[in-house]
């Protein structure tokens, strides 16, 4: 196992690294970096590595322990993208004060990376039974093209994502879709009445309907672990001038979805709110996650962890692997000023969760 100050300089070399993804504007210099970084180092430990790109230029890196034989296959998965750090002071210079290590994604999800490089350390030293694959993907702050590629190849019997959960261990999240909707008008001088035709008006009893719709969804039907299901207007768009009738207007709403809900209910749901020539498009989905507590992976973190079982807040990759067949839980340390100017993460909880990684690796793959 990893001494306490192995996982410390693991976690700051990671964050020394910039990684912001290319999606946050020219500062965005992408994974390439601390992909090769990543791959290295796991070379060095004894996994086999491959680099795939899941775009050009944005480079998924899998390394694998491999087992004796005869055992279960675990996936650990952390992203290695960050959000921009405009405004933060020194976001590149890993600063530790007592117990806590100050950079942009120390938390997010820098911490959670280090631990399962280290567990596919372990992994590699012991050879257990099963193969432990150690997945640091790119893009997850934005679109997830990273896990999503590798879900549609991986062959494993769980997967745990390693985003900070405080060492909780995250068994359901809720999904999310993003729908637009859009209502037409006729444009024409403001002077003419008689042929202007307002779609923005038009969208009026929408933007009410969905505040109205939130309400009901909130007093509705809850889950156990994650509540009420949600929905917000995020942004309008219409119009181009002050004195023309605007003939367009976009609604973009976002939709927080629990188990069972599918993108079809949010999609009539948010067309009912129109009028009948306005139409409704389906932009992204995300599935909510729900994940059996007596899934052998959930036992086996709960005997190693010690801690509770949640449901989260956020969405997470771990619903991109679940779909695609391989039960999924996401378990990891945690800090705080996550995508805020001032981020942290919890060096108590690194070196516990590094621990906890190498029961679950000891156990499940036995």
């Amino acid at each position: 196992m990893a001494s306490n100050g192995d996982s410390a300089r693991l976690l700051a070399d990671l964050v020394a690294i910039d990684s912001v993804n290319p999606g946050y504007g020219a500062g965005g210099v992408g994974e390439g970096e601390i992909a090769a970084f990543v791959a290295g180092w796991l070379e060095r430990a004894a996994l086999e590595v491959r680099v795939e790109e899941a775009a050009p230029g944005r480079p998924n890196v899998v390394g694998r322990a491999c087992g004796r034989g005869g055992g279960r296959t675990l996936l650990l998965n952390g992203h290695m993208d960050t959000v921009g750090y405009a405004g933060m002071s020194e976001p590149l210079q890993p600063r530790v004060e007592g117990r806590r290590l100050y950079g942009r994604g120390a938390c997010d999800m820098k911490t959670g990376l280090a631990a399962i490089m280290l567990a596919g350390a372990h992994a590699a030293r012991t050879r257990p039974a099963g193969d432990v694959l150690v997945a640091a993907v790119v893009d997850e702050e934005l679109f997830s093209i990273g896990s999503e590629a590798l879900a549609g190849t991986v062959v494993a019997d769980a997967a745990v994502v390693a985003e900070p959960t405080d060492l909780d261990i995250g068994i359901a999240h809720r999904g999310f879709i993003w729908l637009e909707a859009e209502t037409a008008g006729r444009a024409a001088h403001g002077s003419r009445p008689d042929l202007g035709e307002d779609a923005i008006v038009a969208m009026a009893p929408a933007i009410a309907g969905v505040g109205e719709l939130d309400g009901a969804l909130r007093s509705g039907r809850a889950h156990p672990l994650l509540g009420h299901a949600s929905v917000h207007a995020s942004t309008i768009e219409g119009g181009g001038e002050w004195s023309t009738y605007p003939d367009r207007c976009r609604l973009a709403v976002e939709r927080r979805t629990l188990p069972g809900e599918t993108a079809a209910d949010a999609e009539q749901e948010l067309r009912r709110l129109l009028p009948e020539s306005g139409g409704v498009r389906v932009e992204l989905v995300r599935e909510p996650l729900e994940t059996a507590a007596d899934e052998p992976v959930v036992q086996a973190l709960l005997r190693a962890a010690g801690t509770r079982l949640a449901g989260l807040p956020f969405w997470t990759d771990a619903a991109l692997f679940a779909a695609a067949g391989v039960p999924s839980v996401v378990f990891g340390p945690g800090g705080g000023g996550l995508h805020e100017l001032v981020e942290w993460a919890d060096l108590d909880q690194l070196e516990r969760a590094v621990a906890v990684f190498a029961e679950l690796v000891d156990e499940f793959c036995a």
